[in-house]
């Protein structure tokens, strides 16, 4: 019997470019998942069947930008509800809310429409990869702003040793991740 290892199949298919942004860091390059139709549909297959179940099923799924908005516009798709886009500063033409959030040098602003959630819905917060936690964290806070549950945040790579994962779940955010590079 043969069993199909989902996070062993997608790590074998993410691209690794060492010393990119910057000397040092191994970027792992999600896009070779995007390429390959059967890959693709494996990676959006797992989110699907993960929220399908009705203890996670969203109302809503918001993608942080950009990949996220790959991802979560077609998991909200296959799931049949809607999907938002949670846009960098300055991207949205209608009324917003923002959250202003620290990066490693300086800081970053993430903005939402102010009737993109309703007090109540349950939403699914997508992104490709967690490194630091806080593109995540001002999804949350933003979504929570506008009196939404984050019922969990959601991506295809965790990179556990940049802290990100542990500060998201000290945020109050359960965290799905479908690949862990975790002491690499």
């Amino acid at each position: 019997m043969h069993t199909f290892n989902i996070s062993q199949y997608l790590k074998d298919h993410i691209r690794t470019i060492p010393d990119w942004p910057a000397p040092g860091v191994q970027f792992r390059d999600i896009t070779p998942l995007l390429q390959n139709p059967k890959v693709f549909r494996v990676l959006i297959d797992a989110f699907v069947h993960r929220y399908m179940d009705p203890a996670l099923r969203p109302d809503v799924v918001a993608g942080l930008d950009a990949r996220g908005f790959i991802l979560g516009a077609v998991v909200a798709y296959e799931l049949n509800v809607g999907f938002i886009p949670i846009r960098k500063k300055g991207k949205l033409p209608f009324d917003t809310v923002q959250e202003t959030y620290e990066l490693e040098y300086g800081s970053a602003t993430v903005e939402l429409h102010t009737d993109a959630v309703k007090p109540g819905d349950r939403v699914l917060l997508l992104d490709d990869l967690i490194a630091t936690g806080g593109t995540l964290l001002a999804g949350k806070n933003l979504l929570e702003k506008l009196g939404a549950i984050v019922i969990e945040g959601a991506v295809i790579v965790d990179l556990p040793e940049l802290g990100g994962s542990a500060k998201v779940r000290a945020g109050g955010m359960e965290l799905f991740a479908l690949v862990d590079y975790a002491g690499h």
